[in-house]
């Protein structure tokens, strides 16, 4: 039994060192809550600011603007979704809100980050749907009109970038499979890239945590969990595709495989692969400071300046 547990609440499932739910039903997450508000950047100018969409879903963004030199340059839009198996992270956290205020001054890109409901308490596909939710949402201000004054006045709507790092990579490239099923939507907008930053993926064998945050999932053979059942692979509405992988990362055998499997799927595109030797998964989040961690960050701003 855990130390921090009620006599007779076991623990029935865990994901070390991420999270663990008990037989009550209580969820502890086993990294750090902390919260950082919305800000004006003092070293980038990179100003920030939260927007509830749904009220019902508490589903937010928190919008980044970064310091406009030209009033009348449209910028290129940046939609971003945070890691963290599904279960953990924020838009708020120490982790992520510096970085996409690195991400949009590196950039020089319009940043939307969503805060998207967390599993176990809200099971997959509820991330999906929120991540969709807040690109339709994002889309509504193609015509200069929406209820976001620095989407309707800034962002350029035909250079738009889905992008995401571990678990997030994985609702990223769900949001622009999306998008490619239909023409249902979203209107007004293109979506020119699709970052996949150490992506989680099944690749080859079942995963205990997708069987146990996405219980409706069909494993292995559910196209939004491995890219090899998808059958419209190859219709990736998007023009490129960046995977960033590194080398002492679990993951990367599943970077490499979504890579294959691009490859292999008739995909038109251009997709690249990078791979930073001696360094583990996210490590970039968890040393923004470091020579290779600012590396990747240039990586991702030369991708969405690249249209």
């Amino acid at each position: 039994m855990d130390s921090d547990a009620v006599a007779g609440d076991e623990v029935v499932f865990e994901f070390l060192p991420v999270f663990r739910v008990f037989q009550s039903g209580r969820v502890e997450r086993l990294f750090p809550t902390d919260r950082l508000p919305p800000s004006t950047d003092p070293l980038t100018g990179v100003q920030s600011k939260d927007i509830l969409i749904d009220p019902q879903t508490q589903l937010s963004v928190r919008i980044y603007l970064p310091h406009i030199s030209d009033s009348t340059k449209k910028l290129p839009l940046l939609i971003y979704i945070h890691g963290g198996a599904f279960a953990i992270g924020s838009v708020a956290s120490p982790i992520y809100h510096p970085h996409l205020i690195s991400l949009a001054a590196e950039s020089n890109a319009v940043a939307v980050s969503v805060e998207y409901r967390l599993a176990p308490e809200n099971p997959l596909p509820a991330a999906y749907d929120d991540a969709w939710a807040a690109v339709e949402w994002a889309a509504s201000h193609s015509n200069g009109d929406g209820a976001e004054i620095w989407l309707n006045q800034h962002a350029d709507f035909s250079r738009v970038f889905v992008i995401g790092d571990s678990a997030g990579a994985n609702i990223s490239y769900n949001v622009v499979d999306r998008a490619s099923e239909s023409d249902n939507g979203p209107k007004g907008m293109k979506i020119i890239g699709l970052g996949l930053v150490h992506p989680f993926f099944m690749i080859d064998k079942p995963d205990k945590l997708i069987e146990y945050v996405f219980p409706t999932s069909a494993g292995l053979e559910d196209p939004r969990m491995n890219p090899w059942a998808n059958p419209r692979l190859g219709k990736l509405r998007c023009e490129r595709v960046l995977i960033l992988a590194a080398e002492l990362d679990s993951l990367k055998d599943r970077a490499r495989g979504i890579h294959a499997a691009l490859r292999e799927s008739g995909f038109e595109g251009s997709v690249e692969i990078e791979e930073t030797e001696g360094k583990d998964h996210v490590f970039h989040l968890l040393k923004p400071e470091t020579e290779k961690a600012v590396a990747l960050v240039k990586k991702i701003a030369s991708f969405t300046q690249s249209a």
